[in-house]
């Protein structure tokens, strides 16, 4: 089943006196559990195409469908909502709020949920610690900690929410070979063994190679898919 559904989707941005063009006419559907990765060069729309599926930018025309519900016209309190209960994000730059611990950045996206006591909020922020390795790092911000072990963090906080898509934007870009290979496992085993959908914007090989299924974008047009499966 399409847990996302991009339907003939275009995305014109104002610079100055021109018009440019980031997305034309793109459509692709993601499947529910799917590791996915959209792929391309600097320029190409992916970011422009994975900010469509986060609700964080909204298309000029075509249809974004997100988990069932059509994004275009939502105000911007209901795709809030959207995000909040359904989409985890994962940046290359992080993103940590440096005067919190690597505990109270997994914990800052849950005090926004209505009616999720203070108890479970620590239990799941302990689980997901424990999950991505970090449970001794608990206490540490993020100064105090590695490129990866910082990613795990955001990787921890995307996942505490239970979303049902992680969208990940070049989360191995600012990571050493070897953390970025223990990201991508990590990210990939989690993907395994609960099902949720990751779905990635990149130009890292290693990223397109475990992916599931690979979509390329240039000039902001869809121009093949591969299966790895």
């Amino acid at each position: 089943m399409s847990i996302v559904r991009i339907e003939n989707v275009s995305k014109r941005y104002r610079l100055g006196e021109q018009e440019v063009a980031a997305l034309r006419g793109v459509s692709v559907s993601i499947e529910q559990g799917e590791f996915v990765a959209i792929a391309g060069p600097s320029g190409s729309g992916k970011t422009t195409l994975l900010n469509m599926i986060g609700c964080i930018d909204t298309p000029t025309g075509g249809r974004v469908v997100v988990d069932g519900q059509d994004v275009t016209g939502r105000s911007p309190d209901q795709l809030a909502d959207l995000r909040a209960r359904t989409l985890g994000f994962i940046f290359q730059t992080f993103n940590l709020l440096p005067v919190l611990s690597a505990e109270e950045n997994v914990e800052y996206p849950l005090v926004n949920i209505q009616h999720l006591p203070r108890e479970e909020r620590r239990r799941r922020v302990a689980y997901f610690l424990d999950m991505v390795g970090l449970t001794r790092f608990a206490k540490h911000r993020p100064n105090q900690l590695s490129g990866g072990q910082r990613q795990r963090v955001a990787i921890a906080r995307a996942l505490a929410t239970r979303p049902k898509i992680v969208l990940a934007d070049e989360p191995t870009a600012n990571l050493d070979h070897q953390s970025g290979e223990g990201i991508l496992q990590l990210m990939k085993e989690i993907n395994h063994h609960s099902g949720t959908t990751f779905i990635f914007s990149t130009h890292d090989a290693r990223v397109i190679a475990m992916a599931d299924r690979v979509v390329r974008v240039s000039d902001g047009e869809v121009v093949g898919e591969e299966s790895n499966r």
